[in-house]
Order: C-alpha cells, then sequence, then structure tokens
C-alpha cells in the first residue's frame, strides 16, 4: 500500500503522501486487533508510529527550504557567471589586437573576430575546442602562410615549437602581405594565451625608410665612384651590373647604349671578346671569361688594350656574392718600368764605377781619420806638456803658504787647468772612439772589485758634500771589458756627485733575464723630459748655479761611444726634482770564476823622510815644477834633461837614488824605457822607477807595464805621485 502510494521525495505532494499513510495506519488498527486482544498496544504502536512521522515530515521541510536557497543562490551564481563571461568576451573583443587563450589540452576556449579575422576564418571554421596544431596545419592548407616559404612543413613545425615553448615574441608575414607580432606565454593552468597585433603600417614605415636610406646610400656611393681615378663596375650575385661609374666607360672605351642597370656580364664580355679587347675574338676565349666570372673568384691581370694603353684589372668578389672589378690606367707605371729596366741593364756598371769611387773616398776617409787620431794625439801630447808644468808649478805653490789675498787666485787657476786637461782628455779619447782605435777586451770578471774602486774613490769625495755614498755588495760576474765598464760607471757616480745638494747616492746591480743593470740612482734635482736626450750629446750640461763643478759637458758623449763600442744599453730616468737613476745594460757571465783574495792597502805617511828621487825630463819647467813640488814633501830631488846628463850625474853621485821618474819622450828619439833599461843594465837591476807621458794609448800602457814600472799620465796628478813616492818612502827602498 505504501509503494502504492510512494511520491517522489522533495515534490510538493510529500505531505499529503505522509498524511495518506497516517490515515492508512489508524484505519489498519481500527480492524485488526492482537491474538491476546491488546487493542491499547495497537494504539501505542499508531502513536509512535505517527510521532516519527512528524519528526521525518520536518526534516523533510527543512530539507526543502535549504534546498529551494541552494536553487536561489545557484541561479544568481549563474547569472553572475554569464554576466562575467559576457564582459569578458566585450571586452576581449574592444581590444585592437588578436586575441586567443588554450586550455592545458591546448584546445582553443576565448577568442576574439580579430584573431579570425587575422587568419581568413570564422567562428564556424574554427570553433572552440578546436586544437592549435590542427588550426596552424589548416593554415598552411589555406596558404595563409607567405608563397616565397620554400618547405611548409618546416614552417609548420618551427610554428608548432614556438607555440610549445613560448619565450620572446616573433614577427611572421601572411600571405595578404600582411604582418604579425606574435606574443605568446604560459598560463598558470598549464594553458597558453596569444597576443597578435598587425604592425604592417610599422613595416611599410620601416621599408620606406630604408629605402630612403639605400637611395641616399647609393646617390654617396655614386658620388664616390665618380670621384676615383680608377674605373669601377659592380655585378651582383646574378651577374647583373648594379653600379659602376663615368671612368669605367671611358677607360674601356665603351659604346653608348652598352653600359645600362642590370646589363648582364654576358653582354658586356661578348662585346669586349669580339672587338679584341683580350686578344683572340673566339668563341672558347668568351666562354672561358664567362666560367671564371660566375665562379666568382678573385682574378687580377694586366694586358695592353687595341690603343697601346696598359689596363690593371683586378677582381674582388662580395660577401653576398657578385663582384667589384677595378681598372687602372697604369700605361705611365709601365713605361718608368720599362725605363727602369733600361736603366738596370747598364747599373751593374754604374755600381762598380761607385763602388770604386766609394773605396777611394773610404781609403782617403780612413788615412784622413787616421791623421787626425794621429794630429789629436801629437796635438794633445805638445799641450799636455806645458799644461803638465802650469799643474806642477800650481800644485806647489798650493802646498805653500799663501795669504788670504793669493790662495784664491792659485785655486782658481788650478781649477782652470784642471778644466783644460780634462776636455783635452775627453777630446783625445772621442776621437780615439770615433776611429775605432780604443781595443776592447771582453773578459768574464767580478763587479765586486769595480764596485769597491768606486766605494774607495768617491766616498770622501761624497762624504766632503755631505752625501751619503752607498754600494750595494754583489758576487755577481759579467761580460764586459773591465776598463771601458769602469770608465761608464765612474761617469754615473762622479755626475751624480756633482749635481746631488743632499740626500744620498746607490750604487747597485739589478737581474733582468740573462743581463744585469748597474744602477746609479741620486736624490738630486732631476733631468727635465726634454733634456734626457740631449744631455748624452757633445758639451751639453745642465745649468748650475754653482759654476766651480761645471765640467766640459764630454762625460756622457764618452759614455755614449763606450757603450756602443761595448754593445751595451744606457738607460736614463728621471723626474724633475725626484733624483735621477742612470744605469748600463750588461751580460752575466757564463762561465763566472772565483774572486782573487783581496789584498789590503797599507795606510802611507805624509812625509817622505828624506827620499831621494831623480827626475828625467827634457822641459826644464817640468823639471823645476815636479822639484819644487816634491821637496814640499820633504824629498831630495835631483833632475837631469837626457842619457848623458843622467849618466854623468849618477858616476858624480856616488850612490843611486832611492826612486827615478822619467819622461817616455826625450830628445833625439831616446824614450824613458829605453833610458830605464839602460840604467838597469849598468847601474842597478832593481829600482823604483816611474814613467810620465802625455800618450794615453794602450800600447804605451801595456810596454810600460810589461817593464814593471809605474805609469802616471800628463798632465799628473800630484795625489797619485805622492802615494807612490809615499809607498816607496814606507819600507819599500830597494
Amino acid at each position: 500500500m505504501i509503494d502504492a502510494l510512494d511520491i517522489p521525495t522533495g515534490t510538493a505532494d510529500e505531505t499529503l503522501k505522509l498524511r495518506k499513510i497516517i490515515s492508512a495506519l489508524m484505519k489498519q488498527v481500527e480492524r485488526t486487533l492482537d491474538v491476546q486482544g491488546g487493542a491499547y498496544s495497537s494504539f501505542q504502536t499508531a502513536t509512535l508510529l505517527d510521532e516519527k512521522v512528524r519528526e521525518r515530515t520536518h526534516q523533510l521541510e527543512q530539507a526543502l527550504g535549504s534546498l529551494e536557497k541552494v536553487n536561489l543562490e545557484l541561479k544568481r551564481t549563474k547569472g553572475e557567471a554569464e554576466t562575467s563571461r559576457i564582459r569578458l568576451e566585450e571586452a576581449v573583443e574592444s581590444v585592437s589586437e588578436g586575441f586567443a587563450l588554450y586550455d592545458k589540452e591546448d584546445r582553443l576556449i576565448l577568442c576574439n573576430n580579430k584573431f579570425w579575422d587575422f587568419w581568413g576564418n570564422h567562428q564556424n571554421d574554427v570553433p572552440y575546442g578546436t586544437r592549435f596544431e590542427d588550426m596552424a596545419r589548416k593554415l598552411v592548407r589555406q596558404y595563409v602562410v607567405p608563397e616565397d616559404v620554400e618547405s611548409p612543413i618546416d614552417w609548420l613545425k618551427e610554428r608548432l615549437n614556438r607555440h610549445r615553448n613560448p619565450k620572446e615574441s616573433f614577427v611572421i608575414q601572411l600571405k595578404d602581405g600582411r604582418w604579425l607580432k606574435i606574443n605568446e606565454r604560459p598560463t598558470k593552468d598549464g594553458g597558453i594565451v596569444g597576443v597578435y597585433t598587425d604592425i604592417t603600417d610599422i613595416k611599410a614605415e620601416e621599408q620606406i625608410r630604408r629605402e630612403r636610406e639605400l637611395a641616399e646610400q647609393n646617390v654617396l656611393l655614386q658620388s664616390t665612384l665618380d670621384n676615383l681615378r680608377q674605373g669601377v663596375s659592380v655585378f651582383d650575385k646574378d651577374l647583373k651590373l648594379v653600379a659602376w661609374n663615368q671612368r669605367f666607360i671611358e677607360l674601356l672605351d665603351l659604346p653608348d647604349g652598352l653600359v645600362e642597370h642590370h646589363m648582364t656580364y654576358e653582354r658586356y664580355t661578348r662585346f669586349n671578346v669580339f672587338r679584341g679587347e683580350f686578344g683572340p675574338k673566339t668563341e672558347d676565349a668568351y666562354q672561358e671569361r664567362i666560367q671564371r666570372a660566375r665562379a666568382q673568384e678573385p682574378l687580377y691581370f694586366e694586358y695592353t688594350r687595341p690603343n697601346g694603353q696598359v689596363v690593371e684589372v683586378q677582381r674582388n668578389p662580395m660577401p653576398g656574392g657578385g663582384f667589384v672589378t677595378t681598372y687602372s690606367d697604369i700605361t705611365a707605371r709601365r713605361q718608368a718600368a720599362e725605363e727602369l729596366r733600361e736603366a738596370k741593364e747598364n747599373l751593374e756598371e754604374r755600381v762598380r764605377e761607385r763602388t770604386d769611387e766609394l773605396h777611394i773616398a773610404k781609403e782617403a776617409a780612413e788615412e784622413a781619420n787616421l791623421s787626425k787620431t794621429r794630429f789629436l794625439a801629437a796635438a794633445s801630447h805638445d799641450l799636455l806638456q806645458p799644461l803638465n808644468a802650469a799643474r806642477l808649478f800650481i800644485s806647489t805653490l798650493l802646498e805653500r803658504a799663501l795669504d788670504d789675498k793669493n790662495r784664491p787666485l792659485v785655486e782658481r787657476a788650478d781649477f782652470a787647468l784642471k778644466g783644460v786637461e780634462s776636455l783635452l782628455s775627453a777630446l783625445l779619447e772621442i776621437s780615439k772612439l770615433d776611429a775605432g782605435a780604443v781595443p776592447v777586451v771582453i773578459a768574464d770578471f767580478p763587479l765586486s772589485d769595480l764596485f769597491n774602486r768606486l766605494q774607495e774613490e768617491y766616498g770622501p769625495i761624497a762624504a766632503q758634500k755631505g752625501i751619503a755614498l752607498k754600494v750595494i755588495p754583489t758576487s755577481v760576474f759579467v761580460n764586459s771589458d773591465p776598463k771601458l765598464l769602469s770608465r761608464v760607471l765612474r761617469n754615473f757616480v762622479s755626475n751624480a756627485v756633482r749635481y746631488t745638494d743632499s740626500g744620498r747616492i746607490l750604487v747597485g746591480a739589478k737581474r733582468e733575464g740573462e743581463n744585469l743593470h748597474l744602477c746609479v740612482y741620486d736624490s738630486g734635482n732631476g733631468i727635465a723630459q726634454k733634456d734626457q736626450e740631449r744631455i748624452f750629446e757633445e758639451f751639453r750640461q745642465l745649468d748650475r748655479t754653482d759654476q766651480t763643478e761645471k765640467g766640459a759637458g764630454l762625460g756622457l758623449a764618452i759614455v755614449k761611444r763606450i757603450a756602443q763600442t761595448l754593445g751595451h744599453k744606457i738607460l736614463l730616468k728621471s723626474e724633475i726634482n725626484n733624483g735621477a737613476c742612470f744605469s748600463v745594460e750588461v751580460p752575466l757571465s757564463q762561465n763566472p770564476i772565483p774572486s782573487p783574495p783581496v789584498v789590503q792597502t797599507k795606510i802611507f805617511t805624509e812625509h817622505m823622510n828624506g827620499l831621494t828621487v831623480l827626475i828625467i825630463d827634457n822641459e826644464n819647467d817640468i823639471q823645476y815644477g815636479m822639484q819644487s813640488l816634491m821637496e814640499n814633501w820633504d824629498c831630495k830631488v835631483l833632475t837631469a834633461g837626457s842619457r848623458k846628463e843622467t849618466v854623468q850625474l849618477l858616476d858624480g853621485l856616488g850612490y843611486f837614488p832611492d826612486a827615478i821618474i822619467a819622461d817616455y819622450h826625450l830628445d833625439d828619439g831616446d824614450t824613458g824605457l829605453d833610458l830605464l833599461g839602460a840604467l838597469k843594465r849598468d847601474y842597478r837591476p832593481h829600482f823604483p822607477a816611474m814613467v810620465l807621458t802625455a800618450d794615453r794609448t794602450d800600447e804605451i800602457r801595456a810596454s810600460v807595464s810589461s817593464h814593471g814600472y809605474a805609469l802616471l799620465n800628463k798632465p799628473l796628478k800630484p795625489a797619485k805621485l805622492r802615494a807612490w813616492l809615499s809607498h816607496i818612502a814606507n819600507g819599500n827602498r830597494l
């Protein structure tokens, strides 16, 4: 019965259904009694059932109320969603660019009419839910892509790849000429959104601007070509003429109407070949030139035109295909070459004649150079003789007690004589260096000896000026001429002492690879950049207020010549008010040898204790000057002017002097060496002897040394003479 009255839950008749159920139950109770006749029990059961029915009815009424509310909310939400969708579609439709949205399955879910317009389709042709790949394939099938696309399949692959991996925007051209800028980006839910912008107008403006720029460049190019002295022609990759100048037409004498824009190279070449421009008028010659042009390889050749004009042709390929050819008139150059060839035929004879002339001139120059050297040597000797006498007189005066009025005059005279002596010595040395007359003896030797002598010689002089001279010890061996290298370093140190008023001077060695830089640093006023080259010239020196220290300006000129002779490099680094560094670069020794033991120098006494000295000189002034000087040192001085006078003096003396000083050049061709040899033979085999000479050649120095005699150059330095005599006086009499 209940099934027959069953009404679907949630309908408007649900309450009526329940009432019918209750009525049916009540009737059943009234008709039926249980077996024991318990009517009350049945009634109680019916009462409970009624309460449950009411409770269920109430719950159903509440459910129906909630359901009605949900239906109303769903209806409102659906209306708002529909409104939002309409607004989104309107917003997308209002966008001037094409718009398309794809879901994570790459299916079209939203777009605007502008998007369909770009691809020439309608919504019915490309409905929502269409996959992008199907759309792209349809575009290819409908030839929406440009016709110049070589491979639609490749284009499709590239388009799909860009769509599936969206990164940067890109531009494509459609078949109808429009240009689209496509900008695709991934969405958060895995889809893709694309914006399609029509940039046809922008592209058109760019094209106009490029054409304008190209036109301007063509005008500039044509103007440039027209101002070239060579003829120029430019053929593109299809061998068509795209540029030329008037000189090209004039130089090759091309007729009117032949040269025009897009003239083929075949036409140009056929005309030239069959008019005899290149020689043979054959089809083979024509085909050969065409094949070379098609290969577009570099080409260079010269040929003579029928009118005798010589043309140089040079063809170079261009990066994008085609080539540029230049034509130059080299007739004058060929004529000059021919004249040169003719002149060359007689050149050998002319060279031989010139060589003979140069040989004669060279011999004359060498003879003149030797004559100059001999003259300077002789002149210096003759000049140094009276200079030596003057120095002796001045030194004698300085040894004596002079009043305050006369001493400054004598000191100034002594300084002037020293300047003359230095100048003559420097001039003689420069002459010998220029003439190549200075012997060079290269050897391996330790720098320690040279550095020690610099310290001993210039340390006291620097101390007198209040300057500290520091020589850094070294055990390095170098390969050079010890004597000449010593001259270079002595000049550096001497100049440093002269031009440094305070501070210190540092001498040291710095290794540079296989070479050694011997450096002399000073804290003087420095040398301006403009003067650093000039100071190595003759008679060039820095200006100083202290004129007593002024030299001849030849020291660095001698240093420069010595360095050139030795093959060494002279370096100078200096700044104004920041000192200077002179250095010479010398090679290191490859086979160093141990240093000899150091010999301690003995200190001598100031007085000679009545030492007897014989002076042999053919100049009376020299005799008198030396006698006066040495008598101030408590020496007993004897004098003789020749071999005869010497023998007479010794025979009548009754004893032999403690020391003999002899001039090298005596009268009648006699020499001091010969005279001293005779005295050894006739009087005593061993005695202290010194040779005086103004001749500074290495031959005389070697000769004197081989005989075991001391050597002192004129004008003599009293300090060196006194040191030698002091050595003899301190227990070294023989």
